[in-house]
């Protein structure tokens, strides 16, 4: 069997493209499947891996939404890993939305949503041979304080790139305490559009893929 790689994030897993020419497919503002980072990490790893796409738009860590349904990844983790075990690897990039006046939580609340929502992960009976989780958290992209300027200003409200920039940090420390591993894709040299200035550009996204296909094979020896 392949080696199943659980791809659990929000809309830059799941595509989302904010520039109406930044994607071949402009209509659909959605990164077609030669640009997303989950498809392009397949092709890197090959045909011994199985790369599964797992994002949804305003995802978060554990916090349920007033305005829409279901964007808890808590209340997701359980049937998602079930769904696709045997898992060899989850990564978690998460915590963008978290940050959304309307959930009134700073980085350090973000934090421990991000570490109850790995405990959960690892308590899943979804893993292969042995039935040791194997975690890897992906830091998000810092939200720039062009935000308060662009057309997603009153969505995301106010203070969001403040609490944003001390995210990767707490994200840094849960993934130290739960013995995952770490990446902060603020590090890799990605670039994120100047429209919504949160969301990964066609550039960005193989950015990351190459990283990520770089590393992976060490995480699952």
């Amino acid at each position: 069997m392949k080696k199943h790689i659980v791809c659990l994030g929000d809309s830059n897993t799941h595509g989302y493209c904010a520039e109406s020419d930044g994607c071949a497919d402009r209509v659909l503002a959605r990164f077609n499947e030669e640009e997303r980072w989950t498809c392009l990490l397949q092709k890197a790893l090959g045909e011994d891996y199985l790369v599964i796409e797992e994002g949804l738009s305003g995802r978060t860590t554990v916090f349920d939404d007033p305005l829409y349904e279901h964007l808890s990844a808590l209340d997701y983790i359980w049937p998602c890993l079930k769904s696709h075990e045997p898992v060899s690897l989850l990564i978690i990039m998460l915590g963008t939305n978290d940050v959304k006046e309307r959930f009134s939580a700073n980085a350090h609340a973000v934090g421990l949503g991000m570490r109850r929502l790995v405990q959960k992960a690892q308590t899943t009976d979804c893993w292969g041979p042995g039935g040791k989780a194997n975690i890897l958290i992906v830091a998000p992209p810092i939200i720039r304080e062009e935000i308060v300027h662009s057309r997603v200003a009153e969505e995301m409200g106010r203070g969001v790139a403040e609490k944003s920039a001390g995210v990767p940090a707490k994200l840094r420390a849960v993934a130290s305490q739960c013995g995952c591993h770490f990446l902060d894709s603020n590090e890799l040299g990605c670039l994120f559009n100047t429209v919504d200035f949160m969301h990964l550009t066609r550039e960005g996204h193989a950015v990351l893929a190459a990283c990520l296909a770089k590393q992976i094979p060490g995480f699952l020896q």
